[in-house]
């Protein structure tokens, strides 16, 4: 009899309810990460890019080596997400490009930059030896829409 009460208590003690709390902290833990890494994972700086009509997709700029120029909007330079004058940049460029087979540099200007000193990154991207300049754009979804909407009528 005795061995009937152990088996029976032993059965009283199983919880069938299921513990979440070690997963919630499994999934706080997470997202903690993520929101720190991700930041991180952004190459260069941010910028409001220009909005053209047409933009042509360059895929190779989003690579992990793919060399990228920034004019911030109060005309300050990157290379990446370092900060140098636009006088350095020559030399910078000239050290990353070298033994690469894809000599392509990447340029992304705010759209309130001044123009002058974007013109004066191309210059010096040239004095570099850059041959090939990929000027980063965004599609402006505004006017495209207006542009189609504006051409659907004229077919009539």
């Amino acid at each position: 009899m005795a061995m009937g009460k152990k088996k029976k208590k032993a059965t009283e003690d199983v919880v069938n309810d299921i513990n979440v709390v070690p997963m919630i902290d499994i999934m706080l833990v997470m997202l903690i990460i993520f929101m720190v890494v991700t930041p991180m994972l952004s190459k260069g700086i941010t910028v409001d890019l220009v909005k053209t009509m047409n933009p042509i997709a360059m895929q190779d700029a989003d690579k992990e080596d793919a060399v990228l120029v920034a004019v911030a909007r109060d005309g300050r330079v990157y290379l990446g997400s370092d900060q140098l004058l636009a006088a350095d940049l020559p030399g910078k460029v000239r050290d990353q490009l070298t033994g690469r087979l894809n000599k392509t540099v990447y340029v992304k200007c705010d759209s309130r930059a001044r123009y002058e000193k974007v013109v004066e990154v191309v210059d010096n991207l040239r004095a570099a030896g850059v041959d090939n300049i990929g000027l980063l754009t965004e599609l402006d979804a505004k006017a495209k829409a207006a542009a189609d909407g504006g051409d659907a009528g004229l077919g009539d």
